[in-house]
């Protein structure tokens, strides 16, 4: 099994809200310094499920990330994982796309890797949670696409995948190669070993700019944006609270009634 899992490597979305500041003019987030990056905690699922099915049929794993000024301690998590390879589309032409820019950039390396049988996306990334990008490079490649898995098996030349849906989940068959988003209810990705960190910092990545995959600069990142972005803010949130006040502890109840009618709660 030859095996391709995207990763994106963002902002710690576990940082604290107030940590984020907006530009609205730029229309862009102010990254805060010190604020580390991660691996988009839905693609180490992905990472998590090709990792499966290589405990199980044996294959190989390519890691695939894309942006500038990667932080290797960071997109080799995989690596450190179980991954074997890592590929990397570092340039500044690859930042500030959006998810069709992404996708083609994506689908061109695979295109370039060449040999795979399944592609593994997370189900969403989790700083713009669009959850466009595995869909749209299956387009592109003329993959068949099943989308948030919570289990894959391989049987047979075939995927077998177990798929969220809102009141339970749905089996999918597909033929190989497929391209697969990965859910959260996989379950939790493994943690590195000390072994596998070190073997991770011994390899070095590939690295590819825009002609090494044979793409067009105007097609990628901020150039071949398709989606306007109109406006970036952050939501004020307002709280208001009425005290209710009586001479006993009944008055005071019946007076919160009152106010619990007026507002049509009761």
């Amino acid at each position: 099994m030859n095996m391709i899992v995207c990763v994106k490597q963002v902002l710690d979305p576990e940082a604290p809200p107030a940590s984020f500041k907006i530009d609205p003019a730029a229309k862009r987030v102010i990254l805060p310094p010190d604020v580390p990056p991660v691996i988009s905690p839905f693609d180490e699922q992905a990472v998590e499920a090709a990792l499966r099915i290589k405990d199980a049929k044996g294959g190989k794993i390519t890691v695939l990330s894309m942006g500038a000024n990667l932080q290797r301690d960071v997109v080799k998590k995989p690596l450190s994982m179980g991954a074997d390879e890592l590929v990397l589309l570092e340039d500044e032409a690859f930042v500030d796309g959006d998810s069709w820019s992404t996708a083609y950039a994506l689908a061109m390396a695979i295109k370039k890797i060449g040999t795979y049988d399944l592609v593994f996306c997370g189900r969403q990334a989790a700083d713009w949670d669009a959850g466009q990008v595995g869909a749209g490079i299956a387009e592109i490649l003329g993959l068949p696409g099943v989308t948030v898995a919570k289990k894959i098996e391989v049987l047979d030349g075939k995927v077998r995948i177990e798929r969220v849906v809102a009141d339970g989940y749905e089996v999918i068959e597909a033929p190989l190669p497929c391209l697969v988003t990965v859910s959260n209810e996989l379950g939790e990705p493994r943690y590195a070993t000390i072994k596998g960190i070190m073997a991770a910092k011994k390899k070095e990545p590939i690295v590819w700019k825009p002609a090494d995959i044979g793409v067009d600069p105007s097609q990628i990142g901020a150039k071949g944006r398709r989606i306007n972005l109109l406006k970036l803010f952050q939501p004020v949130r307002e709280g208001k609270c009425d005290i209710v006040q009586g001479e006993t502890p009944e008055e005071a109840a019946a007076n919160l009634a009152l106010k619990l009618r007026e507002a049509k709660i009761l």
